[in-house]
């Protein structure tokens, strides 16, 4: 089962982690708390039942960090987190409270909870560079990624309802992978081209009246059209040229996956604006590519819509 843990917040992450911990540590660790300096903390001490394994466990006190990031996609390996040249980044910042944590006798083994891929390269670097600067034996340093969390998970699935971890309960989310395709595409094609005003589709509902079921605010919609009108017949000529029918099955299937996840969810916002401000967020922070190509990104949400592939019609059975 795959959760959404860039949408946890640090709290609930933090609490996921504990969780975790008390089934591989045991029941002895500790919540996560604030410590002089300004660092959370959670902590176990005695012998671990589980980790590294049952045979060989740890003894003594062990750390643990969670790093929670809102970011989708992320990476041990971005410099933001990891950087061997500088220390100006998460782990260099925590390399700082490990040392003094092993200066006051307050550490023996360390454990970092990250909602970040974890490649078998950043994972030996990092446990290198801590192991280096704070004095503790590679053996006793634990990274878990992504791929380390959904594996525990797997193995105690009770974990998930413990702290309320439901991938129904999520807000609206949708991935950015196949539609980031379709734009760094379709911005290469859009360069090469002259700008032409569409006109609607033959087999859709009238703007206007799209607007009324989907409770898009009349100010809203108009900016929207004229913003990113003159763009949709380029974006209709690009998806129908033969060349671009692998393009236009990702568009069709990042569509399918919109509007099944509005359909989901759209009672949760008051307005299609709403919607469509929270697809245009999400999706420019979980993408580098689409937050190179913000508005591009916005021309195919408009688009879509425009196009009536998501939001409600007046076909009952659509929305």
């Amino acid at each position: 089962m795959k959760y959404a843990y860039e949408d946890l917040g640090d709290t609930r992450f933090e609490e996921l982690v504990v969780a975790l911990c008390r089934r591989l540590l045991g029941m002895a660790t500790q919540g996560f708390a604030k410590g002089p300096d300004g660092g959370r903390d959670a902590k176990f001490v005695g012998t671990a039942e589980l980790l590294p394994s049952s045979q060989a466990p740890w003894s003594g006190t062990v750390i643990v960090q969670a790093k929670h990031t809102y970011g989708y996609n992320r990476s041990f390996s971005e410099t933001d987190f990891f950087n061997p040249k500088s220390a100006n980044n998460i782990i260099g910042e925590e390399i700082q409270r490990i040392k003094k944590l092993r200066v006051a006798k307050q550490l023996d083994h360390y454990m970092l909870f990250a909602n970040r891929k974890l490649t078998g390269g950043a994972e030996s670097s990092i446990r290198a560079r801590i192991s280096k600067e704070c004095g503790i034996p590679e053996p006793s340093i634990m990274l878990c990624g992504i791929e380390q969390l959904e594996g525990w998970l797997k193995d105690f699935p009770a974990v998930a309802s413990q702290v309320n971890l439901d991938p129904i309960d999520s807000p609206l989310i949708v991935s950015p992978d196949q539609l980031s395709e379709v734009v760094q595409a379709l911005a290469r094609h859009l360069k090469s081209t002259a700008s032409v005003v569409d006109t609607p589709p033959t087999d859709r509902t009238k703007y206007e009246t799209k607007n009324i079921l989907n409770k898009m605010t009349p100010e809203y919609a108009k900016e929207l059209r004229r913003r990113y009108l003159k763009d949709t017949a380029q974006v209709k000529a690009f998806l129908a040229a033969p060349e671009n029918a692998d393009l236009l099955g990702l568009y069709e299937s990042v569509v399918e996956e919109f509007q099944l996840s509005i359909i989901g969810k759209r009672k949760d916002y008051q307005t299609f604006d709403e919607v469509m401000n929270h697809l245009v967020r999400l999706l420019l922070e979980r993408d580098p590519l689409l937050r190179a190509n913000k508005t591009l990104t916005r021309v195919m949400l408009f688009y879509m819509y425009w196009n009536c592939d998501i939001g409600e019609g007046e076909d009952a059975t659509t929305y």
